[in-house]
Order: structure tokens, then sequence, then C-alpha cells
């Protein structure tokens, strides 16, 4: 292990496709390892959690390996965490999807629900809108990236006070406005693969990864 490059674990839950994140997390400069391995993940500089399928399934997953206590603890201790897609949407308060209401982790507030669009899923390269303040996105204006789903966070109710800082939120539309991407404190998450986003995806994870040495 290079001493200059972060270790970031890819918590391995029972998710599926998670080979190409730890591919892009390593071109991205990271020592990467995939496990379910609770320690492990506790002690990373970083920690990717990847999500496919489901809302309700991604959760029950979580719950089952207790990967959700494993986030909650990193990110009372300051410790960085990047969600990827199902990955972001946990993160809120519950999904609205095929019928199902399930609780989420309850990081952020608010509810993901189904996208009001003429085609769904969302599938392709889009653009996205992100604020001045984004370390994500850093060097990334105009760029596309790669997303998959039909729902999503459509509002961004949290409210912080001083002297916490204000959440970098950037937004994407496919027949109306939903949230791409969060940057809070220790947790960051992408609507969007970055794993899949070429060029730009990786230099996204790179900006991530840079910031890890900053903890």
């Amino acid at each position: 292990m290079s001493a200059d490059r972060p270790r970031v674990v890819v918590l391995d839950y029972g998710s599926g496709n998670v080979h190409s994140a730890v591919k892009a997390l390593e071109r991205a400069g990271a020592d990467v390892e995939l496990t379910g391995n609770r320690q492990r993940a506790l002690e990373a500089d970083g920690l990717l959690v990847p999500g496919v399928g489901a809302f309700a399934a991604v959760m029950d997953s979580l719950e089952a390996s207790r990967g959700g206590e494993v986030i909650d603890r990193r990110l009372a201790g300051g410790r960085p965490v990047l969600g990827i897609c199902v990955g972001m949407q946990v993160m809120f308060d519950r999904g609205l999807e095929h019928g199902v209401d399930r609780e989420g982790l309850g990081e952020w507030p608010g509810d993901v629900a189904k996208l009001n669009a003429p085609v769904l899923p969302h599938m392709g390269w889009n653009t996205v809108e992100a604020p001045s303040h984004s370390r994500l996105f850093a060097g990334l204006d105009n760029e596309r990236f790669y997303f998959v789903h039909s729902y999503a966070a459509r509002d961004w109710t949290l409210e912080v006070q001083p002297p916490f800082p204000e959440p970098a939120v950037t937004w994407s539309n496919h027949g109306e406005r939903f949230v791409a991407a969060v940057e809070n404190g220790p947790l960051s998450a992408t609507q969007f693969h970055p794993e899949k986003s070429g060029e730009a995806g990786i230099r996204l994870l790179r900006n991530w990864i840079d910031g890890l040495n900053d903890n």
C-alpha cells in the first residue's frame, strides 16, 4: 500500500455491480478493498456505499449486514462516506417505490419518489447544475454524467445553522428537477454513476479521494 494513496473500502453488503466502482476508485488514485468487514469499513480513510435495485431491497441488505451502523458511526466521527445511486437514496428518510413505503437511513430529511417524467427510467448521459462551492465538481463544468434511475429526491429541505457550512446540492433535470448530488460534511452522494461516467466520473472520484487527506 502506498503511503500517499488513501485507503477506500467499497462496502460489500450484497449489492450488485460493485467491481466497476472498485476499478474506478483505483484509477482515481485510491487503494481499494471490497469487503463487508465492519472494522475494515470503519477504519478506512473513505467508505463508498454502492446501491443497485430497489430502495427497500437495498435497505434490507444494509440492515442484515449492519451496514447502516457502520455508515452512522463513520459519520458521527466525521469520517467520509460516499453513496452512489440507491446508495445515495437510502441516505434520506424514506423511499416510496413500487407502492412500498420504506424507512431509509435518515441521514437527510426527505423522501425518494418516482420522477414525473414522460420516459422512465432516466437512462443515459445528462448535465448537472453544481454550486460554485462544490468540491466534487471542481474542474467539471459542463460535463455529463451517466444516470440509470426512475426515483429520486426532488426536494432538499435540510436547514444548516452556522458554524456548520452550507451543503453543496447539485441538481439535474429529467421531466422535473431532482437532486443529482449532495456534499454535506463527511457525507457525499451522487444519484448518477461516476464509475460509468468516463473521465468526468474519474475526475469526480479523484476530487473526493483528494479530500480524504483533509480528515
